[in-house]
């Protein structure tokens, strides 16, 4: 996650940074981003596309390793994790008793008069 925050902090402006941050890192929608950053609908997904076109080929061509495509990057192919088995669960032999609630204060005091 560092590669990215730092490639990213140093191929964006510091408007596109910000969208970066609020959208990307910290997944607000674009209402929350608009009204967050005093900007338009229009001003925003503009920032959105510039910065998926410049991040995406920064990741490509980083050199000695790009950071895209990930399965590269984390040197190995992703896969999906074994399922997992569950064991049956046992029932006690004996079943835990009833066990009695406990009275209120009012009841206690009523019992004490």
């Amino acid at each position: 996650m560092a590669d990215f925050c730092l490639v990213s902090r140093r191929i964006l402006d510091d408007f596109e940074h910000r969208v970066f941050r609020y959208h990307f890192l910290l997944g607000a929608d674009w209402r929350l981003c608009c009204r967050q950053m005093n900007i338009d609908r229009g001003t925003f997904f503009h920032a959105v596309y510039d910065i998926e076109q410049k991040l995406g080929q920064a990741f490509a061509e980083i050199e000695p390793y790009p950071l895209y495509p990930l399965d590269e990057y984390f040197a190995g192919v992703i896969q999906r994790p074994a399922p997992v088995h569950q064991m049956p669960l046992r029932r006690p032999k004996n079943p835990p008793k009833q066990s009695i609630p406990p009275i209120s204060m009012l009841e206690a005091v009523k019992q004490c008069a």
